[in-house]
C-alpha cells in the first residue's frame, strides 16, 4: 500500500515537535557568515544566529539546497518505503532556487520514485501552515491525490502579513520586490508587507507606529476571514512576546481552530532581521 510522505525545506520554521509527530522530511538551507556555512535549523539554532547577526560586520547570504541534496533526500524516503509517494512543498521560487533544486533532482531520479514538487509561493510558517495540513492528512490516511488537492485549495486560501523593524535586510537581499516603493518612508512609518499571489513581496500598506500597522492587518485579517474558523501561525524573530500579544488578539477577534507561535529562522531572518512579526491566516 502506497504511503504519502511530506517534503519540505527549513524556511518553512515549523516547530521541531510537529515535525517529528507527522514524520516530515526537511530539507536544510545554508546561511553563510564570511566563509563560516551553517545548515539551518541543523548547525545553527535561531537563537545563536541572531546573537551572531548582531555582532557580525557584514550582513549574512543564503543559499538553496543542492539538487544533490534533494535526490539524496527523495532516494533515501524510496529505500526505506518503495511504494513511497513524495510530495515536496517549499520556499516561493520567487525568493528562493530552492523549487528549482527540487524539481532538478526529480528530473535526475528513477521515474519510479514518486514525486511531486509544489511551490507554496510563501514563506516561513506560511510554508509551514500548508505543510503541516497536508501531514495530517498524509498521517490520517488520506490518498496523494487528497494531499494535493488539499495543499492546492490551502495556498489559494491563505494570507500572510508581516511587519520587519528596517527594510534593510529585505534590501539588501534583494528580496524587497514589490515593497520597494515604500523606502525612504518618514520615520516610524510601517510599511504592511505580504506575499501576492506568484510569492513576491508587495507593500500593502503604510501606518504610523506598529500598534497601529498591528490594528491595521487585524482589519485586513477580518475582511478575508470574517466569521470563518481559521488556522493562524503568528512567527517571529526574537519578538516572542509580541508574538503571543498577537496571538492572544486573534484569538479574541477569530474563530481559531489550530494556533502555532514559532521563531523565524536563520535563512528567512537573514532577510527581514530581528523584532519581524509575521501573521498567517487560513480560512479552514
Amino acid at each position: 500500500m502506497a504511503i504519502v510522505k511530506i517534503v519540505t525545506d527549513s524556511t518553512a520554521d515549523i516547530p521541531k515537535h510537529m515535525i517529528d509527530e507527522l514524520g516530515i522530511t526537511v530539507v536544510p538551507l545554508k546561511v553563510h557568515f564570511g566563509k563560516e556555512t551553517y545548515r539551518d535549523g541543523v548547525d545553527i539554532t535561531s537563537k545563536d544566529f541572531y546573537q551572531k547577526l548582531e555582532g557580525a560586520d557584514q550582513l549574512p547570504t543564503t543559499s538553496q539546497p543542492s539538487p544533490v541534496d534533494f535526490v539524496e533526500t527523495y532516494k533515501r524516503l524510496h529505500t526505506e518505503d518503495e511504494d513511497v509517494q513524495i510530495i515536496s512543498i517549499h520556499l516561493s521560487a520567487a525568493l528562493s532556487g530552492t523549487v528549482q533544486s527540487a524539481l532538478l533532482a526529480q528530473s535526475m531520479l528513477d521515474e519510479k520514485i514518486d514525486i511531486t514538487v509544489i511551490d507554496s509561493k510563501q514563506a516561513s510558517y506560511g510554508i509551514g501552515i500548508i505543510v503541516i495540513a497536508v501531514a495530517e492528512a498524509a498521517k490520517a490516511g488520506k490518498s496523494k491525490e487528497e494531499c494535493l488537492a488539499i495543499a492546492k485549495h490551502l495556498i489559494k486560501n491563505i494570507k500572510i502579513y508581516f511587519l520587519v523593524d528596517t527594510l534593510q535586510y529585505l534590501q539588501k537581499g534583494g528580496r524587497i520586490g514589490k515593497a520597494s516603493a515604500v523606502l525612504g518612508s518618514l520615520l516610524n512609518i510601517k510599511p504592511i508587507l505580504s506575499l501576492d499571489e506568484n510569492g513576491e513581496v508587495l507593500a500593502v500598506d503604510k501606518v504610523r507606529g506598529q500598534k497601529k500597522a498591528l490594528g491595521r492587518i487585524f482589519e485586513l485579517l477580518k475582511e478575508f476571514a470574517g466569521n470563518d474558523g481559521v488556522r493562524i501561525g503568528v512567527c517571529h524573530a526574537t519578538a516572542e512576546n509580541e508574538a503571543l500579544e498577537c496571538l492572544k488578539q486573534v484569538k479574541a477577534e477569530f474563530q481559531v481552530k489550530t494556533e502555532v507561535v514559532t521563531e523565524i529562522g536563520p535563512v528567512i531572518g537573514t532577510h527581514v532581521g530581528p523584532k519581524t512579526i509575521a501573521i498567517i491566516m487560513i480560512k479552514s
